[in-house]
């Protein structure tokens, strides 16, 4: 598969990723009946295991094991800022289960998809903002 394909279904997947955290959040939110609850979030999950997978095939072998490439650290920030993200949707999850305050969480999640958008569609390959 080349880099396009594995960049297209890096991005439906993570695309589809956000949807289900919101309906699960929402679910969480409505207080609805916790087997639905349950089932989105380890829907959420298989999701995130094809992100990342996703994401270290882009890097590992499209465009990022290359030391000398200028952008390398960016590679590097954006794969630890994508993992940033996940942990940051667990952890906002988690916490609205629970009925702490997820503010802490919004605001890493927010913070870290920042990053990983500007770094994905302005700065690394296959962006296309100027």
């Amino acid at each position: 598969m080349d880099a396009t394909q594995m960049a297209l279904i890096h991005i439906v997947s993570w695309s589809i990723g956000l949807v289900l955290f919101f309906i699960a959040y929402s679910m969480i939110k409505q207080s609805k009946a916790e087997k639905p609850i349950k089932i989105t979030q380890m829907v959420l999950r298989v999701f995130y295991l094809l992100i990342v997978a996703t994401g270290a095939d882009l890097f590992f072998n499209h465009y990022g094991m290359n030391l000398e490439d200028t952008q390398f650290f960016e590679y590097i920030v954006k794969m630890v800022g994508g993992i940033w993200v996940i942990a940051a949707m667990e952890m906002t999850l988690a916490k609205a289960k629970k009925g702490k305050k997820e503010f802490s969480g919004w605001l890493q999640l927010v913070i870290a998809l920042i990053l990983v958008l500007v770094l994905g569609f302005a700065r690394l390959p296959f962006g296309f903002l100027p």
